[in-house]
């Protein structure tokens, strides 16, 4: 029954994917529904969830080699957004030794790095020309400015669509492989291209696993290479720069929402946002208090000072992406990983794979991943 309920889960999640890629890849001008356009929804499934079962298999085969029990992969599918939150192993026993901790924590996201990696590549290897966006409805002031330089536009055209304009956020690897090619999408239009979406999808959602927080893949091996007390530092010091950019998303989100039902009182936004941060940072660090006031003040400062200093605009709400993911690391992953009972000092290949992947967090990381241009 087990193996029923994963594959039933692995179906409903392939369907999911499959049905809201469409609206992301669909090539709709000559299409007559969407069955016209499902081979499309399903190459992206495909590849998204062929990113996600090698790195959660990744960490299966880890276990099964350190004789941890753990059971097979359960996908996620949801109704909304790309189709799935990700995909995750239980390990159902305690693994007691930071060499076992480090196996498993890295050997996921370095499965699912290559992977994306060489579907990344493969998308900008095999690029259309800029006239392929004439297959999707919606880009005409793109369009036109293609068929009249070749080129598509640097920047996004202004449009009287309410919904906007999607911005995906570069990174720098993803910048550095675009350059070595032609004919490379902006990124306002880069979410038709089935590989260069899936394969940026796959680099960030390893970028996110790497964080080195609580009982993330990058917990576990900053947790093996550091020790408890440091990786608690380290910890904490992460937490409070995702927060000063959640701070950056969720300031103008509710100086709109005052805007709209109190005109007057938009100071407030500020204020609500300063007193959730507060409480977030609080449980986060289980009421640490030499933690607590440096770290709120300076996500606080952080974000108004980039809102107010540096250019950042209060009348556009982001994604609330980081905002999000804040509340997700304090009350499900947690911020501080729990105590191995055996720490040993790793071999220097197990040191340098692990420094590897905080250099590949780096790379893959976007500070603003997802956005609307209005």
């Amino acid at each position: 029954m087990e193996i029923v309920k994963h594959s039933a889960l692995f179906i409903l999640t392939f369907a999911c994917v499959t049905f809201l890629g469409i609206f992301w890849v669909g090539q709709d001008v000559n299409a007559n529904g969407y069955l016209d356009m499902w081979p499309q929804g399903a190459l992206f499934a495909a590849l998204l969830l062929g990113f996600l079962a090698t790195h959660e298999f990744g960490h299966y085969f880890a276990a099964v080699y350190h004789n941890v029990r753990v059971s097979l992969p359960y996908f996620i599918p949801i109704p909304v957004g790309i189709g799935t939150m990700g995909a995750v192993i239980r390990i159902k026993e305690q693994i007691r030794s930071t060499k076992k901790l480090f196996d498993v924590g890295i050997s996921g996201p370095i499965a699912g790095f290559v992977v994306s990696l060489l579907v990344l590549l493969y998308g900008f290897a095999s690029l259309p020309d800029p006239t392929f966006i004439e297959n999707f409805s919606g880009h005409e002031a793109v369009i036109d400015h293609i068929q009249q330089t070749g080129t598509f536009p640097e920047e996004p055209p202004v449009v009287d669509d309410e919904l906007g304009v999607i911005m995906l956020g570069d990174t720098l690897l993803y910048s550095l492989l675009a350059s070595f090619f032609e004919n490379v999408p902006p990124m306002y239009e880069m979410y038709h291209y089935p590989f260069l979406f899936a394969g940026w999808l796959g680099l960030f959602f390893t970028a996110l696993n790497l964080m080195p927080i609580g009982q993330l893949d990058g917990g576990h091996i900053v947790y093996s290479l550091l020790g408890f007390k440091k990786h608690q530092t380290v910890a904490r010091i992460c937490f409070g720069g995702i927060t000063l950019l959640a701070g950056i998303e969720a300031i103008p989100f509710l100086y709109l929402q005052i805007a709209e039902w109190l005109p007057g009182f938009e100071f407030l936004a500020t204020i609500f946002w300063a007193m959730i941060l507060f409480f977030l940072i609080r449980k986060g660090f289980h009421g640490t208090h030499e933690w607590i006031a440096p770290v709120w003040a300076l996500s606080l400062a952080g974000s108004v000072g980039y809102l107010y200093l540096e250019g950042g605009s209060l009348e556009q709400s982001g994604s609330l992406i980081w905002v999000f993911w804040s509340f997700f690391l304090v009350y499900f992953v947690k911020i501080e990983h729990p105590p191995v009972v055996f720490e040993q000092p790793l071999s220097p290949r197990r040191r340098f794979l692990g420094w590897l992947s905080m250099v590949v967090f780096v790379l893959c990381i976007s500070p603003s991943p997802i956005s609307v241009i209005s």
